[in-house]
């Protein structure tokens, strides 16, 4: 594969993030749940379209897509992979929605600028993760035994996870904070939307939004080592593994702002996103040996996910029964 595809959907990107932030976002506001559900649909279709493009591109080697060794030689396989990536990705990013929502609330941003911040995290989010997927990618190639280091990595992940409590965040413990603490002055207040300021003796100084961002970029980085080491058991091809992932985190704003309010209301998603992690886990683990099929490793997980939101659902609807009658 040539360097033009990967130009061409960096391209892609760019521009929809642009046309995000810089039209349809470009005043300060709050998102309600109405827009956010809408955007996320959007970004959902985006993707599948994008998907539809994966299946051609690879069945008929649109841009030299398809022709390298490494890549998936066919187009509905490939198809197959992206969306199951995709579905992993999305899943486990739930988990970084809950954390986000807590950054917030612990530095108390107002509504209105936290779509800002997520834009410009996620756009870092994107450099950092396409470094971390290049890297995986070589150590697979290069060491074929990382596959069983990976998956026995997202198998003790799965296990902390299970019997980890819902721990609070403490941000003032981020080594990222501690550093940028010693190196800028920090201004007392926020100022609107800015991440840097100037105090009144002169001195340029960062500001809490700052801080802020900081933090959503280093938890993403450590959800993104879970994360992206899952995708590897569906698949090494490293434009599949690439653009799902981007196409996952690229609707977790809206998605954040869908969901950020009830999240806490799926008590069993946690169960089911310990079950994904450990079972794509196995499947890395068995991938050399007795490979499973990605269509139905994508049924497990769905079916994980459905289970996961439906026993939270009805466990609400058991609770609600004895308040109602009081």
């Amino acid at each position: 594969m040539t360097i033009l595809p990967w130009f061409l959907f960096i391209l892609l990107i760019l521009s929809l993030l642009f046309l995000d932030l810089g039209v349809f976002h470009k005043e300060d506001k709050v998102i309600s749940a109405k827009e956010a559900l809408l955007w996320t649909g959007f970004w959902v279709i985006i993707a599948l379209i994008f998907n539809v493009f994966i299946y051609y591109a690879y069945s008929r080697n649109w841009l030299g897509i398809g022709l390298n060794e490494s890549a998936l030689k066919s187009g509905k396989d490939a198809a197959l992979k992206f969306f199951t990536g995709y579905i992993i990705e999305k899943s486990l990013s739930l988990d970084n929605i809950f954390v986000i929502a807590m950054i917030f609330s612990y530095f108390k941003v107002e509504g209105k600028y936290q779509h800002r911040v997520l834009f410009w995290g996620i756009l870092g989010a994107l450099i950092l993760r396409g470094a971390m997927i290049l890297a995986g990618t070589a150590l697979i190639q290069t060491f074929s035994w990382m596959i069983y280091v990976f998956g026995g990595f997202l198998i003790l992940t799965a296990g902390k996870m299970l019997f980890s409590g819902d721990e609070e965040i403490d941000p003032e413990k981020n080594i990222l904070i501690k550093v940028a603490r010693k190196i800028f002055p920090v201004s007392p207040n926020f100022e609107g939307e800015k991440f840097f300021t100037v105090l009144a003796d002169g001195r340029k100084a960062i500001t809490p939004m700052f801080l802020v961002l900081l933090i959503v970029e280093s938890t993403d980085v450590l959800f993104a080592v879970d994360s992206i080491p899952a995708i590897f058991a569906v698949t090494t091809d490293p434009f599949i593994v690439f653009t799902s992932n981007v196409f996952a985190i690229l609707g977790l704003r809206s998605l954040y702002f869908a969901l950020a309010a009830m999240i806490g209301m799926f008590h069993y998603l946690k169960i089911s996103l310990v079950f994904v992690l450990a079972y794509v886990g196995v499947k890395m683990i068995l991938s050399h040996h007795y490979p499973i099929p990605t269509s139905l490793s994508l049924g497990i997980i769905a079916a994980a996910l459905i289970a996961g939101v439906a026993a939270s659902l009805l466990f609400k609807q058991k609770d609600a029964v004895p308040d109602a009658e009081n």
